[in-house]
């Protein structure tokens, strides 16, 4: 069990918490400012709430646009040798998981020699040793979690892979609901299934502990009860806020406790079909959960009850069949597809995925249950075929 818990130094979290950009940048002796951000926002107007504040106070911000879902490596490096190339004293990452990430990444290396690919976790040969830019995160998804996480996911040809290293946590996160209301409903059911997912993992995951359970519990319940109406009425400020606060909570959750099954075998899905992650997750979800289950009987029905479900009259067994059920029930009433066949996802592709799913072993390594190979093939075909299975 886990027996220390990292946190990001400072966070603000509610509606309107956005009023803390101008005070938690003022700490800082800086002039120039860079904010990555996803292209979209600047045509909805979302760039402006930072920009400008920024320049009425007096500092020079400019923006970095090339921010693309699921940044493949090349990302990565193009924009640490721009930020070499034109130095800044404070990196602001704005947007989804993508824009996070990304300045996460670049805050950091900025600061050391050579490629992004020298400090990969599965083939990198270098060590990160200095925190690099001072950075801020503002999410506009409920989801990822990646203002809390000191991870940055990079896709790698038919997989994916992550710079890692507490010198990527934020020095502050901003986390106001109010600049998610603009998010469409495809995004805020996938990047919803997206937290969701981290909750539920951390929750059974083999490095749980009962701070991290909380914090999990109680993100599946602000997440399950308000993720339906978030899709179909995203102007629904209690519904918002209520996404923003389970994500954020979950994200607390998976970095100390971490993420298993479901995120090892959903990222060669986006990496082969590049299939969003809250997508890859979704789809994956009820099977990986449900293969698993007898393994986690007690914390499946925890789970149960905290979907709104109840587990009174119920044996662990059946509530944990039940939990499963309810979670393929909620990725269905988002409109997420429930197959891997409803993606366009050939059959004949199995093989790759079984074996680019083998290689997550970081992931792999907190699942309750062990997945070898056979176990990653039967959930695989399981999400082709739409049935949960269990082991033999």
């Amino acid at each position: 069990m886990s027996s220390t818990l990292i946190f990001t130094p400072l966070s603000h979290v509610g509606w309107g918490s956005l009023k803390q950009l101008i005070p938690q940048v003022k700490r800082y002796d800086i002039s120039s400012i860079l904010i990555i951000t996803d292209p979209v926002l600047i045509k909805i107007g979302v760039t402006n709430k930072i920009t400008l504040p920024l320049e009425e106070a007096g500092y020079q911000v400019q923006l970095y646009t090339e921010v693309i879902p699921e940044p493949p490596l090349e990302s990565g490096e193009k924009l640490v040798s721009y930020i070499k190339e034109h130095p800044f004293d404070l990196i602001i990452g704005l947007g989804g998981g993508s824009a996070l990430d990304l300045a996460k990444l670049a805050a950091v290396l900025a600061v050391h020699e050579g490629s992004v690919a020298d400090y990969l976790n599965l083939t990198g040969t270098r060590k990160i040793t200095a925190k690099g830019i001072p950075k801020i995160l503002i999410p506009t998804t409920a989801g990822t979690g990646s203002e809390v996480t000191n991870i940055a996911v990079l896709s790698l040809g038919n997989t994916k892979d992550v710079v890692t290293h507490d010198f990527l946590l934020a020095d502050a996160a901003i986390v106001d609901p109010e600049l998610t209301v603009s998010v469409p409903p495809h995004i805020t059911a996938a990047t919803g299934i997206d937290a969701l997912t981290h909750a539920v993992e951390a929750y059974v995951s083999v490095n749980s502990s009962p701070t991290t359970e909380a914090l999990s519990l109680h993100a599946v319940r602000l997440i399950s009860k308000s993720l339906r109406t978030a899709v179909q009425d995203g102007q629904n400020q209690q519904a918002r806020t209520d996404m923003s606060q389970g994500s954020y909570m979950a994200g607390l959750a998976f970095f100390n406790a971490g993420v298993a099954g479901v995120h090892a075998l959903a990222y060669p899905l986006g990496g082969q079909f590049h299939l969003s992650h809250g997508d890859s997750n979704a789809v994956l979800l009820p099977y990986v959960m449900g293969y698993i289950r007898k393994s986690s009987t007690k914390k499946m029905a925890d789970l149960l009850n905290a979907m709104g479900g109840s587990s009174v009259y119920l044996s662990e067994e059946e509530a944990s069949l039940r939990c499963v059920e309810e979670i393929k029930r909620l990725v269905q009433d988002i409109g997420i597809p429930t197959t891997l066949g409803d993606f366009d996802i050939p059959k004949n592709a199995i093989d790759k995925l079984v074996e680019d799913g083998e290689k997550q072993k970081r992931l792999l390594a907190r699942s309750p249950l062990p997945l070898g190979k056979e176990d990653i093939l039967t959930i695989y075909q399981s999400a082709f075929n739409g049935r949960i299975t269990e082991p033999l």
